[in-house]
């Protein structure tokens, strides 16, 4: 008797297994994501299913009317070749027909398929790695800070101001998301404030895992300046040597020139791509992503 395929809902019980499927694609997640992602949009991360055997995923994660974004579309390798995969981004397609605006960061291979389903190419994102063995290998960084900044961590952050200054930099604001993001117990949330008490810059660093062994990614990375991008960036690097990724998008004109000085090497690229109106919001002081499975 042939399988009945069927698409459901995540559930709390499937973020392992997604997490798994994610790192074995190279998505490198950070411990913790796919939790978020699910918070993000409880409507928005799908499972699909032979019978009741969980087979591929995909997010059409919805931030308002105005945009949607659609990541973390994976088939086990073992199903693919069978339409599994079309006709789970036909239901998130559906799923999104009344949102404005669509994104997504297509893997360079995949371009015509989506470009068939009226997305364009915006930029390329870049993802860039450096490794650091130790305090040694990074340059003391406090001294470029000076007493009009201060340099706070974690529970020392004003509660706030990092999500009123992420919301002035996005084209939808994402206070839940990135309330969830940066209170997350994985790894580490720094915020450069100005004397006046108001966030100039903000990232965080959390472990991640590679196809083989673990490493850190950091992100999101927003900054009024590079050189306070700089600052968190190695302030980051200190805290955790080892392997680090950062996603950068290509619509920075800053970015390439800061991570190459920092040491950083291109690894990999996948293209923004949308379907609507491009967000016209600038992108010149959003170094690194969150992530690309939400936009």
């Amino acid at each position: 008797m042939s399988s009945l395929f069927n698409i459901r809902s995540l559930n709390d019980s499937d973020v392992s297994m997604v997490t798994y499927w994610a790192r074995n694609e190279g998505f490198s997640p950070g411990l913790g994501d796919v939790a978020i992602y699910k918070n993000t949009d409880k409507q928005g991360l799908w499972i699909g299913c032979l019978d009741d055997l969980p087979i591929g995923c995909i997010a059409g994660v919805k931030y308002n009317s105005l945009y949607g974004f659609i990541g973390l579309f994976i088939v086990d390798e073992t199903y693919r070749g069978n339409g599994y995969g079309v006709k789970l981004w036909s239901h998130v397609i559906n799923n999104l027909l009344n949102v404005c605006c669509l994104g997504i960061e297509a893997a360079p291979e995949r371009i015509s398929d989506y470009q068939k389903w009226g997305f364009r190419f915006s930029s390329k994102t870049t993802r860039w790695v450096i490794e650091v063995d130790g305090i040694a290998s990074i340059d003391h960084v406090h001294s470029n800070l000076n007493n009009e900044y201060s340099l706070l961590e974690g529970n020392n952050i004003p509660r706030n101001i990092i999500q009123n200054y992420d919301a002035n930099k996005e084209f939808t604001p994402r206070p839940h998301f990135i309330s969830d993001w940066i209170s997350h117990k994985s790894g580490t949330v720094l915020a450069i404030v100005n004397n006046k008490g108001l966030c100039v810059g903000f990232s965080r660093i959390r472990p991640c895992l590679f196809r083989n062994g673990n490493g850190y990614r950091i992100g999101p990375l927003v900054a009024d300046t590079p050189l306070l991008a700089a600052v968190l960036i190695k302030s980051l690097l200190i805290k955790y040597p080892g392997r680090t990724l950062i996603d950068s998008p290509g619509l920075n004109p800053y970015v390439n020139e800061l991570l190459k000085s920092l040491g950083f090497k291109p690894l990999s690229h996948t293209v923004r791509m949308y379907k609507g109106k491009q967000p016209s919001i600038s992108m010149n002081q959003i170094y690194g992503l969150a992530c690309l499975e939400l936009g």
